[in-house]
């Protein structure tokens, strides 16, 4: 009797419990399509990223593959260029500016590469470490931030496209345009590795247009707010030609003799004491 009674009041329960469940169902239904929603979302966002780094990591492959090419038909054109220089300086006592800063345009050109392969090799490593952010987060289910406000303003050209693009058209005589090109390196990446070249390439175009005193203004400028940089046995000795064409024999012979005091062995150096020559003044060294 006494088990019939127990068998009887489970019964009686069970409409009970299934009239207290019944509303809990539904929302827990909704919470876990819910959570499939923003797996889905989540895998989907993933797949996407992958793919765009992938893609971008073949692009940079690309580049870089390029870039070394570049490079040693660079080095190769630099060393063909030097040699026939010093065999010319050594039949002739010929003043050679025109090839001499060609020569240096390709020296930078070359400098211009290794600084961009460097920069190259860091944004694939950038790329790498996205990916493994992203499984992080899809592994511990915490969600992906997707950016939102008003629309971003146009970024400037990159400091590698600024700059080569100055350089060309410098070296094919664009000079109206190339000033503009180093003056805009200048204002977005006055920091930057070539920002001493892009400085000393305006004082060059300004001597290239007579324009002497804008010129020194540039060489200056080298000289005074870049102590490091590899543009200032040019700058020095450009500053010294640039007075003498107007006419400042005494401050062009101080500086030619500062060039080969400060700068020994180099190719600014010989010019320096071959237009000490041409002058009829000893070098002082």
């Amino acid at each position: 009797m006494r088990a019939k009674n127990s068998v009887m009041l489970k019964l009686a329960a069970i409409p009970l419990l299934a009239a207290l469940l019944a509303p809990a169902l539904p929302a827990q239904k909704k919470e876990v399509l819910q959570l499939q929603r923003d797996v889905q979302l989540l895998t989907q966002s993933q797949r996407e990223l992958q793919r765009s780094v992938d893609e971008k990591h073949a692009i940079i492959k690309t580049l870089i593959e390029q870039q070394t090419d570049a490079t040693n038909r660079l080095n190769t054109a630099l060393s063909a260029m030097q040699k026939s220089i010093q065999d010319v300086q050594a039949n002739s006592g010929a003043r050679i500016d025109t090839m001499a800063t060609q020569v240096q345009a390709l020296a930078d050109n070359f400098e211009e590469v290794k600084v961009r392969l460097g920069r190259m090799a860091q944004q694939l490593s950038d790329a790498q470490a996205v990916i493994q952010s992203l499984d992080a987060k899809v592994s511990g289910g915490a969600p992906i931030a997707t950016p939102g406000g008003a629309a971003p303003s146009a970024a400037p050209p990159s400091a590698e496209t600024l700059y080569s693009n100055a350089l060309r058209d410098f070296t094919g005589g664009n000079y109206t345009l190339s000033r503009q090109e180093f003056e805009d390196y200048l204002r977005y990446y006055p920091d930057s590795d070539l920002a001493s070249n892009a400085r000393f390439y305006l004082g060059e175009i300004s001597y290239a247009e007579k324009k002497y005193a804008d010129s020194i203004k540039d060489y200056d400028t080298v000289l005074d707010q870049y102590p490091k940089s590899f543009k200032l046995a040019d700058a020095r000795l450009k500053k010294a030609l640039a007075l003498l064409q107007l006419g400042q024999k005494a401050s062009a012979q101080r500086e030619l003799r500062e060039v080969v005091r400060r700068h020994p062995g180099t190719e600014a150096e010989r010019r320096a004491r071959a237009t000490l020559r041409e002058l009829d003044v000893p070098s002082g060294g």
